[in-house]
């Protein structure tokens, strides 16, 4: 989503930022009585060639080592699929009046979502034909998938839990903090029952319990090198688990590097 078209975001700032910056000292603050919130930091392993052009909304490694790449923007929106070295392999563009965002793949089907236009694109996981439209209320920012649902953020305080073959939505849970309600969760990844989200215009990505929604760990990814072109917009966005390992992908919009990175304690 673009910055100028959102509405002001301060107030999620203020729940999500100042918080943040208390993770300074080295011990977990207790955010309620039995839960901790761990600080964590990213630890660079590698970087990768990524896409300047690509306003990126979801990003996902398949099992054979592929990546999957939804973009934004009005008349620019697509999904695509390209190895690690840059070589594209498949891509299917969406409608000039859609405007892409999170994307998922859960066995044989790729969902992907639409901003502000209710509509969820079924596709095909390797063609990436579109098979069906869905319609859900309300906007849709993120998407990642576990084995038995789909979980999808739409800009608010909840996540959505959601039947992974029809789209159907079986129920929500409110994401909070210390107590706290948050929003402005972006772009999904979903690993082991918990939702890693990129927060909307910041370099934090939260851990979430997906039964819960109490978040686990906040994690401080400032370190990570924007080498993109000035544009408010061209923002941390974009989180992929690479299978087998403790390692993730993480990128921008527009951003001309994709990080291979763990997830370490704050130092």
């Amino acid at each position: 989503m673009l910055v100028m078209s959102l509405r002001v975001v301060a107030s999620a700032f203020s729940l999500i930022l100042v918080p943040a910056l208390a993770l300074g000292a080295c011990a977990a603050p207790k955010e309620k009585a039995g839960l901790a919130v761990e600080p964590l930091e990213v630890n660079i392993i590698d970087s990768y060639p990524f896409d300047v052009l690509s306003y990126t909304q979801g990003l996902e490694m398949e099992d054979d080592g592929t990546l999957l790449v939804g973009t934004g923007m009005w008349d620019e929106s697509r999904i695509y699929r390209r190895d690690m070295a840059g070589t594209e392999l498949a891509s299917a563009s969406l409608e000039p009046r859609f405007f892409g965002e999170g994307i998922t793949r859960h066995g044989d089907i790729i969902w992907q979502l639409t901003w502000r236009n209710g509509i969820a694109i079924k596709r095909d996981a390797e063609t990436l034909a579109e098979l069906d439209r869905v319609t859900y209320p309300g906007e849709g920012w993120g998407l990642c998938s576990f084995e038995d649902e789909l979980i999808m953020s739409d800009g608010t305080d909840e996540l959505r839990h959601l039947d992974p073959d029809t789209f159907e939505e079986r129920s929500r849970t409110v994401v909070t903090r210390a107590d706290r309600d948050v929003s402005e969760l972006n772009e999904l990844e979903c690993v082991d029952g918990e939702v890693y989200a990129n927060v909307f215009l910041t370099t934090d990505i939260l851990r979430i319990d997906a039964a819960t929604g109490h978040v686990t760990g906040t994690i401080d990814a400032s370190g990570l090198p924007d080498n993109s072109f000035p544009d408010p917009n061209n923002v941390l966005n974009g989180i992929a688990h690479i299978p087998g390992t403790d390692h993730f992908l993480l990128s921008g919009k527009r951003w001309p590097d994709l990080y291979e990175v763990q997830f370490l304690p704050q130092r």
